[in-house]
């Protein structure tokens, strides 16, 4: 059975499943385009749970299997690049990447454009029912959080999900999310599993520089407020000896 996995690297960051049975090497080749840093340059360091870090390595990458190694659900596998500074990609510089530019004014009177299309076909802002349904949009969303009893402070989880409870740390607008209109909730994950360290696009909502990536902002049909209390692993493994 796949496990899903938070695959980090210095360029990138996404969840990916992986097959216990696949070999060391197979990893390292399938993370290759994930990450841009080459099978030889990989070094794989896994962090699950409390446990202290472990290195994903072999003397026989070839033949050892990832099922030796003790996933779990949403941990992560760091992926570092051991090549020198001085000679890996940068793919944050975009300062020499051709760009093509045109105004705002230009792209309006353009005739082969989206918005020309959006404003032919009456759709998003230029659909004559865009505020209404903006407005039901917006009245939802507070129904949700009001019938949810969706307070700051409160213990949660996310989708059903035992992995992903929390606590909620901010209610609101967020204007770094494109196309966001309306409230979300911001959530403080008990385990490293999110999507930011509580800040966006610059904008802090919660925490500090340098907290863990155990952020992440939701809609509130997605979040259940209840008796959640942080999951010890210790608890569980002894319920199972």
């Amino acid at each position: 059975m796949d496990i899903p996995i938070n695959i980090i690297s210095e360029n990138s960051s996404s969840e990916r499943r992986i097959t216990p049975s696949w070999t060391i090497s197979q990893l390292k080749a399938k993370l290759e385009p994930v990450t841009g840093i080459p099978t030889q340059s990989q070094s794989l360091i896994l962090e699950a749970g409390g446990q202290s870090l472990i290195t994903i390595t072999s003397k026989d990458e070839d033949n050892t299997r990832l099922e030796e190694f003790p996933l779990q659900r949403y941990c992560n596998i760091n992926v570092k690049d051991l090549r020198p500074a001085t000679i890996r990609p940068n793919y944050t510089d975009l300062s020499n990447v051709p760009k093509f530019e045109i105004t705002p004014d230009q792209y309006e009177q353009k005739t082969d454009s989206v918005l020309a299309w959006k404003k032919a076909n009456k759709l998003g802002r230029f659909n004559p029912s865009a505020t209404e349904i903006q407005d039901k949009t917006l009245q939802a969303l507070e129904k949700e959080i009001k019938e949810r009893e969706i307070k700051v402070g409160y213990r949660c989880r996310i989708d059903g999900e035992d992995i992903k409870r929390g606590v909620i740390m901010y209610i609101g607008e967020v204007e770094e999310i494109p196309n966001s209109a309306g409230k979300w909730i911001g959530i403080k994950l008990d385990e490293p599993i999110g999507k930011n360290d509580g800040s966006l696009s610059g904008k802090r909502y919660w925490g500090k520089e340098g907290d863990s990536k155990s952020g992440i902002f939701v809609r509130p049909q997605r979040v259940e407020v209840g008796d959640f209390p942080i999951l010890d692993d210790l608890d569980d493994n002894m319920q199972e000896i």
